[in-house]
């Protein structure tokens, strides 16, 4: 298990946050996700390999992410 940091960009509200989490959410092998709008950052707890499907989550969702 995992934990990855993303940086977001756009988000803006709780609702932004909740975007993401639902996308990011949807990814098979995700344990844990922390999303902060204030700091633009997200946390992904997963077991396995995940950084594309989390940015393309993230982009689905209307924003942009980049691993940091």
């Amino acid at each position: 298990m995992a934990a990855n940091e993303y940086q977001v960009t756009g988000m803006t509200c709780g609702h932004c946050e909740m975007s993401v989490r639902e996308e990011v959410g949807e990814i098979a092998g995700v344990q844990d996700i922390q999303v902060s709008h204030a700091t633009g950052t997200l946390v992904v707890t997963a077991a396995g390999e995940i950084d594309d499907a989390v940015l393309a989550a993230v982009e689905e969702a209307g924003y942009s992410a980049v691993r940091v």
